[in-house]
């Protein structure tokens, strides 16, 4: 076991990548603690210490993180294209203040290590991948521009608590690309790409619409593969460093598509691009080289297999039957 007995605080532990870490913590002994805000959690552990906070309140913030020694802040405010196209001040004010409180609760509280999931919205417009120190090399896309300049300004914080205080607590910042995989947000005003079409995938849709016109290139993640990815960075890093986690391979909205179709038994769905609907960039792609150059990780998880997984997952919650994939 990676963590026999260490004090770990999870924020946001009914979200995907929360939900899926505080998992496979409690497996590596982790003494654990969760944040709840709305929700409550699909599993409960036991053992596992529940606190039900709203961490854009300072005194909340200070409560979760008291006698932790790693936090992992993964809660956070978000949706998808759509809420972000019609209210694109949603997410700022929000999330600014849970990465500054609980930096600061953090920081004062003696937290060892802090471990904070950025994001590559925050990256410029480029066609080739992007490696981390690019990030400030022009501008976010600009219907990113909102929530790129969000996480910049945390990761500015970030680095600050991490490398410019004459007490530096260690600070961990990840940028995921797309992370996806059972507990995400299956819910369509709210939810990504992948999410929102195995959703239609297995609800069979007729016609299965999907926004824009499909040629939108993405990196994504399966679940595992990004917790993996956080349990070695709190594991093997003593210092600040800002991070690319991804597949490390890009694939068109088109093909993710014709991928669940073809898994889920159902080629002859009838396809309809809308391009009248929100859509964002159209390619993002990162050089994920420096996470295995200092962690050892590499995604083990290919796209295949980790949609036959969600597809089957999300069958299985959705209490639609069993299907047996291909």
């Amino acid at each position: 076991m990676l963590f026999p007995d260490k004090r770990i605080l999870v924020t946001g532990a009914t979200g995907l990548i929360g939900s899926n870490l505080l998992e496979r913590l409690f497996k590596e002994g982790a003494m654990l603690r969760a944040t709840l805000h709305r929700s409550e959690p699909a599993i409960r552990y036991p053992g596992i210490e529940y606190l039900q906070c709203d961490l854009t309140r300072a005194d909340d913030c200070r409560r979760a993180v008291e006698g932790m020694q790693y936090v992992y802040l993964c809660a956070a405010i978000s949706s998808g294209a759509a809420m972000i196209s019609a209210t694109p001040m949603i997410h700022v004010t929000p999330n600014i203040l849970i990465s500054a409180q609980m930096l600061e609760a953090a920081y004062a509280a003696g937290v060892e290590k802090f471990i904070w999931l950025g994001s590559t919205v925050a990256y410029p417009v480029s066609d080739k991948p992007m490696t981390e120190d690019q990030l400030l090399a022009g501008e976010p896309f600009h219907k990113y521009f909102f929530a790129g300049w969000t996480k910049r300004f945390a990761e500015i914080l970030c680095q600050m608590y991490g490398e410019k205080l004459a007490k530096p607590m260690t600070t961990i910042v990840l940028r995921p690309t797309n992370v996806y995989g059972p507990h995400d947000d299956f819910e369509l005003a709210t939810s990504h790409v992948i999410p929102a079409l195995i959703r239609k995938t297995v609800e069979r849709w007729d016609p299965l619409e999907v926004w824009g016109d499909g040629s939108e290139v993405r990196d994504a993640i399966y679940v595992d593969d990004m917790v993996e990815a956080m349990v070695l960075a709190a594991a093997r890093l003593d210092r600040y460093a800002a991070i690319n986690i991804g597949l490390g391979q890009g694939y068109s909205v088109h093909d993710l598509l014709k991928m669940m179709l073809e898994l889920d038994g159902y080629e002859n769905a009838r396809i309809k691009f809308d391009t009248t609907k929100p859509t964002m960039i159209p390619l993002r792609l990162v050089d994920t080289s420096k996470a295995e150059r200092l962690l050892g990780f590499r995604a083990r998880i290919d796209m295949r297999e980790g949609l036959r997984r969600t597809l089957m997952w999300y069958r299985q919650s959705a209490k639609l039957g069993r299907a047996e994939l291909k």
